[in-house]
């Protein structure tokens, strides 16, 4: 399970070594998730897809040939996909979040965007970004003019992360996020979230966590779930 590699505004080592990870994703085990923004910007146009990201398609392509169940979950910078991930690598997509069974835990999967902004200006700036008709407006421009504006203005799809104080009230926003989900939702095993970039393992009763795998563009971090429960890792 992977989260928040912004493959396209990282340093291409790190889409390097995310492709040296699918390469052996077979070994870890049978189903992989991403949840999240794995491009730092992703739209599904009817008939284009970015170059930039072909590689990477390509190596997942290698993974589903191998037999690996494949789910993506969008994040906010790349929710805006459609039946491209079903119909070219047979892959799950939800757009929000979804209810999976791994390893035998029932496991509520979400980006966790909207979750973590605490403070108005990112309330407003998910809202606008998350919403239908934005795309719909955003489908019109030209792919070359679209991609372009979004680079200008990438950094403001995120939470400001390199704050401290906003990252700290982020990654509690989340944890109590959890904690209500879980006793809400009885038959819940694991929540995982992303989207802060902080890897966090907590239980939440007998055998219950609440799971974020933290960046894989900050130290190809990824985690596991095993019938054991789920483990925080590292790509070496």
């Amino acid at each position: 399970m992977v989260s928040d590699a912004h493959l396209g505004a990282a340093p291409n080592e790190v889409s390097e070594a995310f492709r040296r990870f699918l390469a052996v994703v077979p070994e870890l085990g049978d189903h992989l998730i991403i949840n999240g923004d794995l491009f730092d910007f992703w739209f599904e146009y009817r008939h284009v897809i970015p170059r930039a990201h072909f590689g990477t398609l390509e190596a997942l392509a290698g993974v589903r040939r191998e037999g690996i169940a494949l789910t993506v979950v969008g994040g906010n910078h790349d929710r805006w996909g459609s039946r491209f991930w079903q119909e070219e690598l047979g892959a799950t997509f939800f757009r929000r979040n979804g209810e999976i069974e791994l390893a035998g835990w029932q496991a509520l999967v979400s980006h966790g965007d909207g979750v973590a902004e605490s403070d108005l200006g990112g309330r407003i700036i998910h809202r606008v970004v998350g919403h239908p008709a934005t795309a719909a407006v955003f489908r019109w421009l030209h792919p070359d003019l679209g991609f372009a504006l979004v680079r200008r203005m990438s950094g403001r799809l995120g939470s400001r992360r390199d704050d401290e104080e906003t990252a700290r009230r982020a990654v509690a926003a989340q944890a109590q996020y959890a904690a209500r989900i879980m006793e809400e939702r009885p038959e819940l095993d694991v929540i995982v979230l992303g989207h802060t970039h902080r890897p966090v393992l907590e239980l939440c009763g007998e055998r219950r966590w609440y799971l974020n795998p933290g960046a894989w563009m900050d130290g190809y971090r990824y985690a596991v779930i095993s019938r054991d429960g789920p483990e925080l890792r590292s790509f070496n």
